[in-house]
Parts: structure tokens; C-alpha cells; sequence
């Protein structure tokens, strides 16, 4: 058995190099030879891109390996360190910033919403930090819808750490506030500096429309011939 500063440095390692596994970019290209990233317009390996690519069925997988290498290292961890610890905050991180930094990938990461997502479900049940940023993205997607997507993640992720710090901060969870904290701001940091998305293209104008108007400039312009005084 590793002492225990080596435990916490393997288990932090792992979940590092666990979220480093690029699942969304690696899987494309092996079973489709599409990579997702050059096919985007954000560049980003992620599993958002991959369902667009590749389809539902290549995109769910690499959403549920995307979540799972988050997931894991967390449930590790926890049967041999104590998550009341406030180191257990780095296993937390750990993860995500894997992705985010991607060594395996040129360190061209990704945006580390659904490892995020698979972390925070390794906190349950003594941390329900998940449902709160889960309910945050319906509510930004659906009843006030903020676009694009870049500017919704931002302002979700700065929400979530604005709204989960202080609670479990008042709840006496330090490893868990910084953990939070940590993650929003990786994934706040990974969105600023991701290419900006390609604007909605524009509808064309409707045939009748174009006719009416062409109509009124015509009537509008005097007729050849006609004296002006």
C-alpha cells in the first residue's frame, strides 16, 4: 500500500489522464474516419460534435465514455481518501482539466461539459451540485434560451459556481466548494478560448416580398423622359 501523499498523487494523476482520453475525436476516427473536430466549426472533440458527424449512435457512446472518465476516477477515489479532505478537491478537478488540456491531443482540448457532468455525479449522494447545473442548462435552454451555445455554457457554469460555492461553503463541504469552483472555471476558461461558433445562416427573402419591393422602388423612380424641374 502507497503512503499517502503517493495515493493522492496516483489517484490525481489518474483522473488526469483518465479525462485526457479524447473518446469524441479517438472513436470518429477509428470507426468513421471523420474527424470531428476539423469537421466543426468550434474545432472542438467533443461528444456534441460527434453525434452531429457521426450520428446518434457513435455520439451516444462517446457521451457515455465522455462522462464515464469523469465519473470513475471520482468513485476511486473515494473508497480510499476521505472527500471531506480539501485535497479531495484536485480529484475532482482532476478530471476536467485532463480534458481541457488534452497532452494526447496536441493539448488542443475539449469543452469539458459532459466529463463536468460525470464528475459531479461521482459527488452523489452527499453532493447534489449535478442537479443543480443540470437544471440551470434546461432552464437556459428551453424557457429563457440564451444563444449560441458558447454564451450559454459561460453564463451556466459562472451561475452554477456563483450559486453552489456559497452553499456548500454554509454546508461545511470545503473539497466540494473548490471543486465546483475549479471546474467552472476550467470550463468557463476552455469556452473563451474555443473558436467562436458559426452564426445562424440567414433565410432568404420570400419571393413575394422581393416582388413587392422591387414593385414600390419602380413606382417610386421617375420614368425616363420626364422632365424635372
Amino acid at each position: 500500500m502507497p503512503d499517502r501523499l503517493t495515493l493522492w498523487l496516483l489517484l490525481f494523476a489518474g483522473g488526469f489522464l483518465s479525462g485526457s482520453i479524447l473518446y469524441s475525436r479517438i472513436l470518429p476516427l477509428l470507426l468513421t474516419g471523420k474527424d470531428v473536430s476539423a469537421e466543426s466549426d468550434d474545432r472542438n472533440p467533443g461528444a456534441a460534435n460527434a453525434f452531429m458527424t457521426c450520428g446518434p449512435a457513435i455520439g451516444a457512446l462517446c457521451l457515455l465514455l465522455d462522462v464515464g472518465k469523469g465519473l470513475l476516477p471520482v468513485l476511486l477515489a473515494r473508497r480510499f481518501l476521505d472527500p471531506a479532505e480539501p485535497l479531495f478537491a484536485l480529484i475532482v478537478i482532476a478530471p476536467v482539466l485532463g480534458h481541457a488540456v488534452a497532452p494526447f491531443n496536441r493539448f488542443h482540448g475539449g469543452k469539458c461539459i459532459a466529463t463536468s457532468f460525470g464528475v459531479l455525479l461521482g459527488l452523489l449522494p452527499q453532493c447534489l451540485a449535478v442537479v443543480a447545473l443540470a437544471v440551470l442548462y434546461i432552464v437556459f435552454s428551453t424557457i429563457i434560451r440564451v444563444r449560441p451555445h458558447r454564451r450559454r455554457s459561460i453564463l451556466v457554469y459562472a451561475l452554477f459556481a456563483g450559486i453552489m460555492v456559497p452553499l456548500l461553503l454554509y454546508a461545511g463541504k470545503l473539497s466540494y466548494a473548490l471543486g465546483c469552483a475549479g471546474i467552472s472555471v476550467t470550463v468557463i476558461w476552455r469556452h473563451l478560448r474555443a473558436p467562436s461558433e458559426a452564426p445562424a445562416p440567414q433565410t432568404e427573402q420570400p419571393a413575394e416580398e422581393a416582388a413587392a419591393e422591387t414593385a414600390e422602388k419602380t413606382a417610386e423612380a421617375p420614368s425616363e423622359g420626364t422632365p424635372h424641374n
